[in-house]
C-alpha cells in the first residue's frame, strides 16, 4: 500500500475530485457509483471497454480506455484497484505528482464507517453465495441495503446496489490482507482453508489473517463462525469477545433441525439455541448452501430481522451468476457454469452434482493460477476424479507468470480418462464430441472458462 498521512475518509468528501484506477472492476463500479452518491467528482480509468464501464459513462462518470499519467486530470486522489500496480503509469505519475494513492479496500473500508450495521462476510469459499442471501433476506425486509458482492446477482441485475438503509453488506475478501482495512460490525467467518498460497505462507497464517479479521469487530458487534469448520473455529481461537456459531452440529447457536429434501432441494427449520426462527426451502443444492443459508440467517437474526424475512429471502434466492448457473441444454445435455477453483469448492460441486441423477458428469476445468495449481496439485487430482470425464483447459493465468513451468497438461496425466485441451476452443469441440442427453455438462473455474460452455450453446 502507498504509504499515506492522511487517511482517505478525509477525502470522501462532497467536492473532491476521485481518479479510480480499473474502475470497470467488480467492486470498483459499485465504489464509483456509491462516492458519486456521497457528492465527489468521479473519473476513472480501464483497460477495455465493457457494459459496466457504459454503464458508468452513462452516469455522466468520465472513464478512459487506457492507462495514461494523463487521464489523473486534476483529480485530488487516486483509488486504485488489486490489479493495478506501482509500475502503472497513473500510479506512477500520481506519486511523481504527490497525488494520494489508496487501494479499493481502504475507501470501502472508509465507507463502511457510515453505517451503523457493516455486514462483512469472509471466507476461503461461499462467500459470494453467502453475501447474496445476506442481500435477498435484507431485501425481503425492505431494510434497503448497500451490497457489494463479488458476481452477478439476478435479483440486482448487477453484483451492487447503492441503498439508503443503515446495512451495508460485503463480500470480505482475504487475499493480500484486503479485509483488514474493513470495519465490519458483523463478521461471518465460513470457512478457513489453504488458498492464495502466493500471498500467505501456510494455514496458520491464513487463521491469522481471519483472526485479525475477527478482532475489528467492536465489543457491541458480532462474530459468526462455521462450527463445523476447524479452521475457522481456530481462527477465533482466544478472542477477547464471544462468538456466535452455525452449522449442523447441534451444538452450534444457530442450526438446522427436520432437514429433508423435496425435489432434491433442501428443506430445513432453522434453530436458533433450541427455539424455531424460520422455515427455509431452498432453491439451491448440496450441503454447503445449507451451511450457507445459516449464515446467513444467523446475520439476519443477530441484526434483528424477523424470521419470515429470512424464509421470504432464501425462498426467492436461485443463486448467483456462476454459482451452479443453469446455461442451456445441447443435444439433450444439461449446460450449467460454476466458479469453482478451490479443490474444497470441486468437492462441494461435484459431489452435489453427481446426487442429482444424471447419467454422467461431463467436468470441463480451468485451473485458476499457477501457483494454487501446483500447491495444491495432489487436491485437484483426487477431485477431478470425482466426474466420469474430466476435460482440462489450460491454466487461467490471471494476475501471475508461469515460472513454475506448470500446465493443465500435468494433472491430466495423472488422472485416468482426462482430456488435456490447450485452448477454449478445442474444449468446446471435446464438449461438442462427448454430449449425449441425459448428461451433466459442467464449465468449472474462475477465468474465461464459460466461454466454452456459451460457445457449445451457439452450435445447436
Amino acid at each position: 500500500m502507498m504509504n499515506n498521512p492522511i487517511p482517505v475518509r478525509e477525502y470522501l468528501v462532497p467536492g473532491k475530485r476521485a481518479h479510480l484506477a480499473g474502475i470497470g472492476g467488480v467492486s470498483m463500479c459499485p465504489l464509483a457509483e456509491v462516492l458519486r452518491g456521497m457528492g465527489l467528482t468521479i473519473q476513472g480509468s480501464d483497460m477495455n471497454d465493457s457494459d459496466t464501464v457504459e454503464h458508468l459513462k452513462s452516469l455522466g462518470i468520465s472513464v478512459a480506455i487506457g492507462h495514461n499519467a494523463e487521464n489523473l486530470g486534476d483529480c485530488d486522489f487516486v483509488i486504485r484497484s488489486a490489479a493495478i500496480h506501482d509500475s502503472n503509469p497513473e500510479i506512477a505519475g500520481a506519486v511523481a505528482r504527490g497525488i494520494p494513492v489508496y487501494e479499493r479496500a481502504q475507501a470501502w473500508g472508509a465507507i463502511m464507517q457510515r453505517y451503523p450495521n457493516a455486514l462483512c462476510v469472509s471466507g476461503t469459499h461461499g462467500k459470494t453465495t453467502t453475501t447474496s442471501m445476506c442481500t435477498h433476506i435484507f431485501m425481503a425486509a425492505e431494510a434497503d441495503p448497500t451490497v457489494m458482492i463479488g458476481g452477478t446477482l439476478p435479483l440486482l441485475h448487477a453484483g451492487y446496489r447503492v441503498g439508503r438503509g443503515d446495512t451495508i453488506i460485503l463480500e470480505s475478501c482475504e487475499y493480500c490482507n484486503s479485509f483488514l482495512s474493513f470495519f465490519p460490525t458483523v463478521a461471518v467467518i465460513l470457512n478457513v482453508e489453504p488458498d492464495h498460497l502466493d500471498f500467505f505462507k501456510d494455514l496458520d497464517d491464513i487463521e491469522h489473517s481471519f483472526h485479525e479479521f475477527a478482532e475489528l469487530v467492536p465489543a457491541a458487534g458480532h462474530v459468526i463462525v462455521n462450527a463445523d469448520n476447524q479452521g475457522a473455529m481456530d481462527s477465533v481461537e482466544g478472542l477477547p469477545h464471544p462468538v456466535f456459531t452455525f452449522g449442523l452440529d447441534n451444538r452450534a447457536d444457530c442450526t438446522a433441525a427436520n432437514l429433508h429434501e423435496e425435489d432434491g432441494r433442501p428443506v430445513f427449520d432453522v434453530m436458533i439455541r433450541g427455539e424455531r426462527y424460520a422455515h427455509v426451502m431452498l432453491h439451491v443444492y448440496g450441503h454447503h448452501n445449507i451451511l450457507n443459508a445459516l449464515a446467513a440467517a444467523s446475520a439476519a437474526y443477530l441484526l434483528d430481522l424477523p424470521g419470515k424475512a429470512v424464509e421470504d429471502g432464501l425462498a426467492a434466492f436461485a443463486g448467483a451468476g456462476r454459482r451452479f448457473e443453469r446455461k442451456g441444454t445441447f443435444r439433450g445435455a444439461e449446460v450449467y457454469d460454476d466458479y469453482a477453483h478451490h479443490p474444497d469448492e470441486l468437492h462441494a460441486l461435484l459431489t452435489m452434482a453427481k446426487e442429482l441423477g444424471y447419467k454422467r458428469i461431463i467436468t470441463a476445468f480451468q485451473p485458476h493460477t499457477y501457483t494454487r495449481t501446483a500447491k495444491l496439485f495432489d487436491r485437484f487430482v483426487e477431485e477431478l476424479k470425482l466426474p466420469d470425464v474430466a476435460i482440462l483447459a489450460e491454466i487461467y493465468a490471471a494476475r501471475e507468470q508461469n515460472t513454475l513451468g506448470i500446465s493443465s497438461a500435468d494433472l491430466c496425466r495423472n488422472i485416468p480418462g482426462a482430456v488435456y485441451c490447450s485452448t477454449l476452443d478445442k474444449v468446446t469441440d471435446q464438449l461438442e464430441k462427448l454430449a449425449q442427453p441425459g448428461d451433466l455438462i459442467l464449465t468449472v473455474g474462475a477465468g474465461d472458462i464459460y466461454r466454452a460452455g456459451e460457445k457449445l450453446l451457439e452450435r445447436t
